[in-house]
């Protein structure tokens, strides 16, 4: 099975795809969109719908974990992210329908670093322990590789439950990686 993980943004998005084979986990790619920041934003939304689309059909995968909506303190920026998610999901909808997840910043970070408010050089610092060493040009390449191992470890209970992203091993704080201690090598 191979997740791909995203981390939304209207000007920049992170991406990686991991591949889980039996109880193995292991890094296959991962990059940024970059988008015209100096355009408007309603005229940037069809670089934002066509660059996710070549990247859907450049990269496989079975299943999509992206990063819900965080608070932000501008809610213009909010109403961008929030459109810019709506165009991603726009995309994928139809080739991965009751296949796309979604999960909060702090269940990510909880996931991997045992609390919900860890900063981001601890999480990357988790990523190379369990993936090994890889060069991510921005924190939103390596945001969405921990967003894919969150939905790793989560995707069982997602299933049972229907699609969120409440699992029980999540309302205990267990780590990713502890709980991926056994499946990683």
């Amino acid at each position: 099975m191979i997740v791909l993980g995203i981390d939304p943004g209207s000007i920049t998005a992170g991406w990686a795809l991991l591949k889980v084979t039996g109880s193995k986990t292991s890094y296959l790619d991962s990059g940024v969109l970059q988008f015209d920041k100096k355009t408007d934003f309603l005229t940037r939304t069809k670089e934002i719908k066509d660059k996710f689309q070549q990247l859907i059909e450049t990269h496989s995968a079975d299943e999509v974990a992206l990063e819900s909506l965080i608070f932000v303190k501008s809610p213009t920026a909010l109403i961008k992210l929030s459109q810019t998610r709506g165009i991603m999901l726009s995309v994928l909808v139809d080739k991965f329908e009751n296949k796309i997840f979604e999960y909060s910043p702090n269940l990510v970070k909880s996931s991997a670093v045992g609390h919900g408010h860890a900063d981001k050089e601890s999480v990357r610092k988790f990523l190379d322990m369990v993936l090994g060493k890889q060069d991510y040009k921005t924190h939103d390449e390596s945001d969405a590789c921990a967003i894919a191992l969150c939905h790793i470890i989560n995707r069982t209970n997602n299933k049972l439950m229907g699609g969120s992203n409440k699992s029980s091993s999540a309302k205990r704080g267990s780590s990713l990686k502890n709980a991926l201690a056994h499946k990683i090598g």
